[in-house]
């Protein structure tokens, strides 16, 4: 494990991810940080946190590690999970120990590059870098550029794999096969469509080193619509 992953407790099992829609009122830095300290209370291993005042909160309540991003919906660009260097510095600020950037193959805004953020976090802010991807080939794009834990976060979320539905198990065995095997250092995470406990296991068994769960569990707001859409 490098320096800066050591620093950590094991990132092993399950990680809450506890977010919620702008427009929701669970959008709230109190009743955020109330579910992360459920999560962590009932065994969550980590919690992952957007925006930097969710963020703060939580650090102030939770004692498990917290994988933090920004969001940002910006002009000429796909990329909207801490698209660039100063979301990741706020992030940080705010009390992430782990900074969660995109890191897809798509157009940065800024014409930032992917390997001048990862660099930037490791040697002007000291924290290890989650790089959501998409495909085996942003995964192995990422590790190359320095990410300390990859996570299969944009499967089905970006243009490339929008036919795709989440989980994606098979990208998730690839990069545990490949990308594992040559750098055991890394972590690999599967996040994105797990929506049971089953589910988690199954990531599990597959290799994962930990699973996030997001709207299973605190997603008050999509499941309410997917009852009401259903019934």
């Amino acid at each position: 494990m490098n320096n800066l992953l050591s620093k950590l407790p094991e990132l092993s099992g399950l990680i809450v991810s506890c977010q919620a829609p702008v427009t929701s009122p669970l959008h709230n830095p109190t009743i955020i940080t109330a579910m992360a300290q459920a999560s962590a209370n009932n065994g969550a291993k980590a919690v992952r946190i957007d925006t930097p005042n969710h963020i703060k909160a939580v650090k102030e309540k939770v004692p498990v590690p917290i994988i933090g991003l920004w969001k940002q919906i910006i002009a000429d660009s796909d990329v909207y999970i801490t698209p660039q260097f100063h979301h990741a510095l706020a992030v940080a600020e705010a009390g992430a120990d782990i900074i969660a950037i995109d890191a897809t193959q798509r157009k940065r805004p800024g014409g930032e590059k992917l390997v001048d953020i990862v660099r930037g976090i490791h040697q002007q802010i000291g924290k290890p870098v989650m790089a959501d991807v998409d495909t085996f080939k942003s995964a192995k794009l990422a590790i190359d550029s320095g990410a300390d834990i990859v996570g299969t976060t944009l499967f089905g979320y970006t243009e490339e794999t929008k036919n795709l539905i989440p989980p994606g198990w098979e990208l998730l065995k690839q990069i545990v096969e490949n990308l594992k095997v040559e750098h055991p250092e890394i972590l690999v995470i599967c996040e994105g469509g797990i929506s049971s406990p089953e589910e988690a296991k199954k990531a599990l068994d597959l290799g994962a080193d930990a699973v996030v769960v997001g709207t299973a569990i605190t997603g008050i707001d999509l499941l309410v619509k997917a009852y009401i859409k259903r019934i």
